[in-house]
């Protein structure tokens, strides 16, 4: 899945896809996706925060 245009995408969609991501190729290491993916960290967390989801380092998700 690319996620270059992670910022038109479904935030419910892109939660999940992320989530997904990081569990399965990144071992929760948001820097790692972000950089892989070309996409900007801080914008990536801005829209999942603007639907109520924040990213839990602990963890290696969004919830």
């Amino acid at each position: 899945m690319n996620l270059a245009n992670f910022a038109t995408m479904d935030t419910i969609m892109l939660m999940s896809i992320i989530n997904m991501k990081l569990r399965d190729d990144f071992n929760g290491n948001l820097e790692e996706l972000c950089a892989t993916n070309e996409i900007d960290k801080q914008a990536l967390i801005d829209k999942l925060s603007q639907a109520g989801f924040d990213y839990l380092a602990e963890i290696g998700q969004f919830r």
